[in-house]
């Protein structure tokens, strides 16, 4: 699904990584991001939502490996990559690589197909974001052009996945099957619901571009689902069995073991997110809750538990590791 501003994006740049960047840096860059931009943590800031809209595409690229090739290909052909002749030495024009590919009249190549259509050709895709037509080396029929089209989903529908319908432009409906586990900021590509051919060849595609809204508890990470549960100091300090929301509806009970600081992460198995890459788990991350107001009774006996416990600073390391950087 290859775009012709490739060449003009450096999305390694958008995402502030290098281009061998891993995997997972890669994910952990993209999510630290995602969260700094995303619109509902920055209510009416325009910059913030194009940001956070350049983010997704540069992921969504990069995170896919034949996207990623595909990008790169593109890249080094606009950074001024040239190609060799098989005789003669020298290098190639872009008639001499392509003319192959094109008519010749009069000793002049002649094209009519868009830019899009020559990278079609190239990369094996009919179609790259709203081309005007598809093009064929034997003179047959062109593809129609792709249509763009964007929807927002509920977060539960985007991680079991729905059948949808959507109103285009022209006031016709289109049925959606929308996978499980679909992201937000995902682009489906539905074969054949795009323009019409001009000349009786294939119809174009449907590019849906998926917009996720927020869950008022869980928070995707990946295939996982992240949940903040409040636990009392004396349930971090002496051990507790508590339970956890589940995005079933369900709680699940968890042990807390004694002494579990506050950040810490309790993994459920197989709990939420499933695609065709994997079943994620649920991760529960422990916050210690302090209350707002103690009781005198309360005050008292905790006075007492400071006065028996022995003297220490918790910060002490952090002090230390400051003063030797």
């Amino acid at each position: 699904m290859a775009s012709q501003d490739w060449f003009d994006k450096d999305f390694y740049a958008v995402l502030g990584v290098k281009k061998d960047v891993s995997d997972a840096e890669l994910k952990k860059t993209y999510r630290k991001l995602a969260r700094q931009f995303h619109p509902d943590s920055n209510p009416g800031d325009a910059k913030a939502e194009a940001r956070f809209k350049e983010i997704s595409e540069a992921y969504s690229v990069l995170s896919d490996p034949q996207m990623r090739q595909e990008y790169d290909q593109i890249r080094a052909m606009g950074s001024g990559a040239r190609f060799t002749p098989g005789a003669g030495g020298g290098s190639a024009g872009f008639e001499d690589v392509f003319g192959g590919m094109f008519g010749q009249r009069g000793g002049r190549t002649q094209y009519t197909g868009g830019f899009e259509d020559l990278l079609g050709g190239m990369f094996g895709g009919g179609g790259f974001g709203t081309p005007t037509g598809g093009f064929r080396g034997d003179g047959g029929p062109t593809k129609g052009a792709d249509i763009s089209a964007k929807t927002t989903l509920d977060f539960l529908t985007a991680i079991r996945g729905d059948t949808v319908t959507l109103t285009m432009q022209n006031g016709r409906e289109t049925k959606v099957k929308i996978p499980e586990g679909v992201a937000d900021g995902q682009k489906i590509r539905l074969k054949g619901k795009g323009h019409p051919s001009a000349d009786g060849g294939p119809a174009g595609d449907l590019v849906l571009t998926v917009a996720v809204r927020k869950h008022p508890v869980f928070e995707r990470e990946g295939l996982n689902l992240r949940v903040d549960v409040p636990v009392t100091f004396a349930e971090a300090a002496l051990g507790a069995t508590i339970e956890v929301p589940t995005l079933d509806g369900a709680p699940v009970k968890l042990r807390v073991a004694p002494g579990t600081p506050s950040g810490r992460v309790l993994r459920v198995k197989g709990r939420v997110v499933t695609t065709g890459k994997g079943t994620g788990d649920l991760l529960a991350e422990v916050v210690v809750a302090v209350p707002n107001h103690l009781p005198d009774k309360a005050k008292d006996a905790l006075e007492k538990f400071a006065a028996a416990m022995p003297a220490e600073n918790p910060r002490a390391e952090l002090l230390d590791r400051a003063r030797g950087a």
